[in-house]
């Protein structure tokens, strides 16, 4: 199911209108080349040319259209007239002459046996008699010698004059993909049901976080415990050359760099596409990454839109029943584990992405962000705020629950639970977090009542409603005391939310002498609130379980949400 939806979005590309948006064709690949040798038609070096830009604190290279690369192993395989500094120049960067004279050897022959009729082309004699007469001697007096012997970069050839690469010229192109295509078929292929020749090693798949730099393989068989009735690699799995091809040009292309159909949730590098144009395609970014800081409402403008397009149940681009695809990978070693992988209408996705930011809808100050991303949401979890302490599985489960609408992992409660007691400090992404994982529970057990955004007065939970008390202790502890540097949730939050019956009856011995500090009327006022929160308490409990120290969590954030508020509404009457 995975190859072929990637299979077919290949093919989807191939089909645009605008030659721009078209994906490489079969026996090509788009590479980032830094280096550009520019020789004349006698094989003499003209300049060196960096195509690097600055990218933040990173150089990148100009991305060329060049002839699909060899499966990289610790052999030697040279790729045609492009490859590392080492292949094209012979230049020893890890101090091993023997290995590096075989790659240049490799790198020359694959120039040299190209078919007669290319050997005719003035860009292909230029590089061979560069290659033959040695002219890297003069590259050794350039200024960036250095640099090239550092980091054996990618290099390539252009003809001086040219536009193009040679690499890219008519003769080589055309007997590039002629030659890729012409072997004769060795079996079915599993993606298009049709006789082909089996490719043995899949090329690479490039971009996911965490996997080796040169790359790694959703398909791959490199053990002989793996293969089966005396079949070997690639053949384990048949999938022909031009299918193989196509599912790892498409899913590198939603891989890249500058990709939008990509976000990292967690250790989980998530693509998606649609079998159509879709504003599906480029909205889950925006839904579920962070917004730029030059735009920090990109993400409460995307999720208005993705509203708006629920209710109506229509889009922009793309039609409600279009197949949308959300395919979650991580690393494993050398190869591509599969996180999750989830298909469905478009409008269906939609509302189960609408359903997740209902759940996570709490009651937030003015200065809090009106759109959670999932970063922000997965941090509030981690020790200090940190995204490297993150659990490595959390984001991909995560998503995984919202795709599926599932319940969120029981890990994601949990740890939010903890942080809470840790810090002494119910969040606004922590109290959206308890809030949507114990409302998908209830939903699923239908065994109370859901908890709503902001305070519920009338929710019965005691847990709930401990948290509350909580709350309106610390506000009468502020009132009567302005100005302290800590109040009661600093030193007795994590036993109030965990152990109720060890501290409560302390704190409300302490609500007492706090209370004769407040004018009468704050005091009467105080007590009323007092008085209907414990009306639903028969006594205290000796322990909250772990959901229930979530209602606590959640009561107390609500109550104090609600102090603020009022609070606010005083102050803004008492101006007017």
């Amino acid at each position: 199911m995975i190859l072929q939806a990637l299979n077919d979005y290949y093919q989807r590309k191939q089909r645009a209108s605008n030659p721009r948006d078209r994906l490489p064709a079969f026996g090509l690949t788009e590479r980032e080349i830094p280096l550009v040798i520019e020789i004349d038609a006698e094989g003499r070096l003209v300049n060196l040319s960096d195509t690097r830009s600055s990218e933040g604190k990173k150089k990148t290279g100009q991305r060329f259209l060049v002839p699909q690369g060899v499966k990289k192993t610790s052999g030697v395989a040279a790729n045609l007239l492009w490859d590392t500094a080492e292949y094209v120049l012979g230049v020893d960067t890890r101090d091993n002459p023997e290995r590096v004279v075989e790659q240049h050897a490799a790198f020359r022959a694959r120039v040299v046996d190209l078919p007669e009729n290319v050997h005719a082309d003035a860009g292909i004699r230029a590089v061979i008699l560069f290659l033959d007469e040695g002219a890297r001697t003069a590259l050794e007096s350039i200024p960036g010698w250095a640099d090239i012997l550092a980091t054996n970069p990618l290099m390539t050839f252009r003809l001086h004059g040219d536009l193009e690469l040679v690499c890219q010229r008519p003769a080589v192109v055309a007997t590039t993909q002629t030659t890729t295509g012409t072997e004769e078929p060795d079996g079915i292929c599993l993606v298009r049901g049709e006789p082909a020749a089996i490719e043995r090693l899949h090329p690479a798949i490039k971009g996911v976080w965490g996997a080796q730099t040169s790359g790694a393989n959703v398909v791959s068989f490199n053990l002989d415990a793996f293969n089966s009735y005396g079949k070997a690699q690639g053949a384990n799995a048949p999938l022909g050359k031009p299918a193989a091809f196509a599912y790892t040009t498409a899913l590198n292309h939603l891989l890249a760099r500058d990709s939008r159909q990509r976000i990292q949730v967690g250790d989980a590098s998530t693509v998606f596409w649609a079998e159509a144009p879709h504003d599906l395609e480029t909205a889950l970014p925006d839904l579920f990454g962070e917004p730029p800081k030059d735009d920090p409402d990109r993400g409460a403008d995307a999720l208005r839109a993705l509203y708006e397009a629920v209710q109506s149940g229509r889009f922009t681009v793309g039609e409600p029943d279009t197949p949308f695809h959300v395919l979650g990978l991580a690393p494993n070693a050398a190869r591509i584990a599969i996180r999750f992988w989830e298909t469905a209408p478009a409008v269906e996705l939609a509302n189960r992405i609408h359903q997740h930011f209902d759940d996570i809808r709490v009651a937030r100050g003015g200065y809090d962000p009106e759109h959670l991303s999932l970063f922000r949401l997965l941090t509030a979890t981690a020790v200090q705020g940190k995204a490297d302490n993150i659990p490595p599985n959390l984001g991909g489960q995560v998503m995984r629950a919202i795709l599926e609408g599932l319940p969120y992992p029981a890990p994601l409660l949990n740890l939010a639970v903890q942080r809470c007691r840790a810090e002494q400090h119910p969040t606004y992404a922590r109290a959206a977090i308890i809030k949507a994982c114990l409302n998908r529970n209830i939903r699923r057990n239908a065994n109370e009542r859901e908890f709503t955004p902001m305070l519920d007065p009338s929710n019965p939970s005691p847990a709930y409603r401990l948290g509350r008390l909580f709350a309106a202790l610390e506000k009468i502890q502020e009132e009567a005391s302005p100005g302290l540097n800590a109040t009661i949730r600093d030193r007795y939050y994590g036993a109030a939310s965990s152990t109720p019956v060890a501290v409560f009856t302390t704190l409300l011995r302490l609500k007492n002498h706090h209370v004769a500090k407040l004018n009468k009327g704050r005091a009467v006022q105080m007590e009323k609130v007092i008085g209907k929160i414990m009306d639903g308490l028969t006594d205290f409990p000796r322990h909250l379980t772990l959901p229930e120290q979530g209602r606590f969590a959640l009561g107390y954030y609500h109550q104090r949400q609600d102090f603020f508020t009022k609070s606010q509404s005083t102050a803004t009457q008492e101006d007017a």
